[in-house]
This record gives structure tokens, C-alpha cells and sequence, in this order.
């Protein structure tokens, strides 16, 4: 637990922002943490198009232009990386940042998430009883007369958590809640339990401006949680 406020910069608020954008927050002050958003409903059907033309793609291919710039400062300095770039494949996007840090010489601390992707378990969804009804319409998916072509919850920060405490470097994430990027390393920086309600609701307000208030050019704006 530490009790000064963890600095936390952000460098992506969707696929396609500045890629310099890492780099900046980087060489631009101290940060603690950096982090990157680079995932929409819109960018879930472009990385699943990508996927379709290659199954090992599937993942925001910018982060690794970003990583190049900065992954080596990163482990010099000790900013842990946190991002949702892994969209549909974390595990293929991990598995080319752990070949971009062979080829550049560094040994980062690679983590992935995995538990989003119920793609697959849609008709047993339905068959359980669940609708899955439009929120607008109330209209059940069954009867919708389409195929998602992808179906992915939003998961909390709490595996960030985990994989920061477990001495990770990089943490890839797939859909997580946009707040979560920067609620996983506040938990783990000052120690947070689940209940500490008012915290971890600060966090949450503190994530959502820092990763989509400012957008750009100022999305790269550092920010801090106590």
C-alpha cells in the first residue's frame, strides 16, 4: 500500500488516436501507470473482420508501433502498461509484445486477460432463459433474425489487480470496462479492498476522465487516484 496518489497517464481513447501519444506521456512527467482504450462497439467489428482474414489477428495493431517507443523507458522506470488492446485475441497480442521485447532486448512481464467472449455460449444463454432482449426495443435476441458476430461482457478491474500483484509489467486486457484500466492499478497501487466503497468509487469517476474526458488532442492529459 502506498499513500501518495498514483499517477496514471493515458495514451489511446480508441483505436486510431495518436500513436505519439505513448511516447508523450512517457517522456512528459513522471507517471506511474499507462494505460490505453482503443476498444468501441464499432472497433469490435473491425477486429472481427481482421480476424476473419487472419485468425491470429483480432487486436489494435498500433499498441505495438506505441510499445516500441516506450517499452524500454517503461521497464527502466517502472510504469506498469494496462490496455484493452487486446480486443478479440489478448493472447496474440501478448505473444507479439513478448517477440517485439525479444527482438529489442528487454524481458517485460507479460499478462493477459481472458473471460469476456461468451460468442459460443449465446444459444445456451438463450436456452437457459435469458433473452438477451434489446434495451431499447425489449425485443429477444431470438427473435431478431441476426447472428452477433461477436457477444463480450464488460469485465471489472479486479484481474488488472491481480496480475499487477502478481509482479506483471504488461497487462493485456479484452473488453473491460473503460474505468477499469485505471480502477485495477488504483486497488493495487494503495491496496483497496472490495468494500472500500467510496475509494473505489473515486477511481472509477477518476478512470472515466481520464480515458475519454479530455479526448484528443488532450487525451493523453495524466491524472491521479488517492
Amino acid at each position: 500500500m502506498t499513500s501518495r496518489p498514483v499517477r496514471i497517464g493515458n495514451c489511446s481513447g480508441f483505436y486510431g488516436d495518436r500513436v505519439a501519444a505513448a511516447r508523450e506521456m512517457v517522456e512528459g512527467g513522471p507517471i506511474d501507470v499507462l494505460t490505453g482504450d482503443y476498444l468501441a462497439e464499432l472497433t469490435m467489428l473491425i477486429l472481427w473482420k481482421a480476424k476473419q482474414k487472419d485468425p491470429g489477428a483480432g487486436y489494435a495493431k498500433t499498441i505495438l508501433t506505441q510499445m516500441e517507443q516506450v517499452l524500454g523507458t517503461c521497464l527502466d522506470r517502472g510504469i506498469r502498461v494496462v490496455t484493452n488492446a487486446g480486443g478479440l485475441n489478448p493472447a496474440g497480442l501478448a505473444e507479439r509484445l513478448t517477440e517485439l521485447a525479444e527482438r529489442l532486448g528487454l524481458s517485460p512481464r507479460i499478462a493477459h486477460i481472458e473471460g469476456d467472449d461468451l460468442t459460443n455460449t449465446i444459444d445456451d444463454l438463450i436456452a437457459a432463459g435469458h433473452p438477451l432482449a434489446h434495451m431499447d426495443t425489449g425485443r429477444p435476441l431470438a427473435d431478431a433474425g441476426v447472428k452477433p458476430v461477436t457477444a463480450n461482457v464488460y469485465l471489472g478491474g479486479w484481474g488488472i489487480t491481480e496480475a499487477l500483484t502478481a509482479g506483471a509489467d504488461i497487462i493485456v486486457c479484452p473488453r473491460v470496462t473503460d474505468a477499469s484500466l485505471v480502477t485495477g492499478p488504483a486497488v493495487w497501487w494503495h491496496g483497496w479492498a472490495r468494500t472500500d466503497y467510496d475509494a473505489l468509487a473515486g477511481a472509477v469517476a477518476a478512470g472515466h476522465i481520464i480515458e475519454c474526458g479530455p479526448r484528443q488532442p488532450a487525451a493523453t492529459t495524466p491524472g491521479r487516484t488517492r
